[in-house]
This record gives C-alpha cells, sequence and structure tokens, in this order.
C-alpha cells in the first residue's frame, strides 16, 4: 500500500516542517508547498498557522487558500487545519479590535479567551466527542496548546439537513474552548499534534487512516 500523499500548505505562516517531519513519521509522503493543483490533488491537505488571524488570512488568500479549501471539501477530499489554521475556517475573527473575515467554512467568530492567564500554553487535556475517530485510542491523553484565541461557542445548525452531525472536542482554559472538530472531510485541532509527542503523532496516525 503505497504512502499517502499529503501537502502541507505554504502561506507563509505555521510550523511548516514539523508539521512535515511529524507527518512523515507515522508515514506519510508530505510536500510543503503552495502549489495550487499539487494542493487539490493530494490525498490530504494541512493548513497549520500561527500568529495573527488577520497576518494568517492575508498569507492564505495570497495563495487562494480559501477557494482551494472550499475546492476539496466540493469533492470531500480531506483538509485538517491545525492551530490559527482551525481558526481560519470559521466566518470571522477578531483580534485587538480588528475584525477579519475567515474562510467561512464554519459560523461563528474566533476571539480572546476569557482566562487569568494568556497565552493558554503548554499540557492540557481534552473532553473527546463520543465515536471520535481522530482521538480514537488516545482518549485519555494530553496535548499542547499555545493560543490566546478560541472559537467558544458552536453554531452550525444540521438538525434540520442530512448532513452528519460533527464531532465537538472541548478543552478548558478559564472556560471551554473547541480543541477539536471532526466535520466529514473536514478536521481541525487548536493544539498542535505536531508538538504533542507521542498522542499527537497517533492523531495525525488517526487522520492519515481517515483518509482513506
Amino acid at each position: 500500500m503505497s504512502a499517502p500523499k499529503i501537502v502541507v500548505l505554504d502561506y507563509g505562516s505555521g510550523n511548516l516542517r514539523s508539521a512535515q517531519r511529524a507527518l512523515e513519521r507515522v508515514g506519510a509522503d508530505v510536500v510543503v508547498t503552495a502549489d495550487r493543483d499539487a494542493a487539490l490533488s493530494a490525498d490530504g491537505l494541512v493548513v497549520p498557522g500561527v500568529g495573527a488571524y488577520a497576518a494568517c488570512m492575508q498569507g492564505l488568500r495570497a495563495v487562494d487558500g480559501p477557494k482551494i479549501i472550499d475546492l476539496r471539501l466540493a469533492g470531500g477530499r480531506p483538509v485538517l487545519g491545525i492551530c490559527v489554521g482551525m481558526q481560519i475556517l470559521f466566518d470571522h475573527g477578531v483580534e485587538h479590535g480588528v475584525d477579519t473575515a475567515g474562510c467561512g467554512q464554519w459560523p461563528g467568530v474566533v476571539d480572546q479567551l476569557e482566562a487569568p492567564v494568556l497565552p493558554h500554553m503548554g499540557w492540557n487535556t481534552v473532553d473527546v466527542a463520543a465515536g471520535s475517530s481522530l482521538f480514537e485510542g488516545i482518549a485519555k491523553q494530553r496535548f499542547y496548546f499555545v493560543h490566546s484565541y478560541a472559537a467558544r461557542t458552536w453554531e452550525l445548525d444540521t438538525s434540520a439537513g442530512a448532513t452528519a452531525e460533527p464531532l465537538l472536542t472541548w478543552a478548558t482554559h478559564g472556560q471551554p474552548f473547541l480543541a477539536a472538530i471532526e466535520n466529514g472531510p473536514l478536521s481541525a485541532t487548536q493544539f498542535h499534534p505536531e508538538k504533542s509527542g507521542d498522542a499527537g503523532l497517533a492523531l495525525l496516525g488517526n487522520w492519515l487512516n481517515m483518509l482513506s
């Protein structure tokens, strides 16, 4: 069986090489690139992200990232967002009073956590959604977070449609926030699996298993 072909989208933000190395460790054939055709044709697309929401969206638009993500998902082709790469999947983000439009895959806003200490930096447990494929075999593990902003509510209502209900995994730092989402071909983690040791590698391995 050939290794799944993964593109880590290079748009000037994120731990590109560490994400590449982690994916390679769990058996993927990984390319870091902004090439549109490669990103569209890969078995899986990883969208990392660190830093400010507005800067990430600016970089993403420069390589036509929102359209690439949209086209992949329209064809049922998997995408994984990591950290700010998860945040930009929502409608918009608010940082320091600046409201920036996101990719709009999910309704809602990403804004600052209400917590006594920011950023939320270090290892934390998560409350894994029942039936999760991403966390299969690792539901009791801790994962590494570095962020001050997060999606704190979930606004997508699938009750009236045929879409399967998304699987929501939560964590708490001062208040609950979304730590991971599994929504058909679109998955995302607020934490960094590439920095989360064996548990993070296991999660990335689970994601690769979800591609087939």
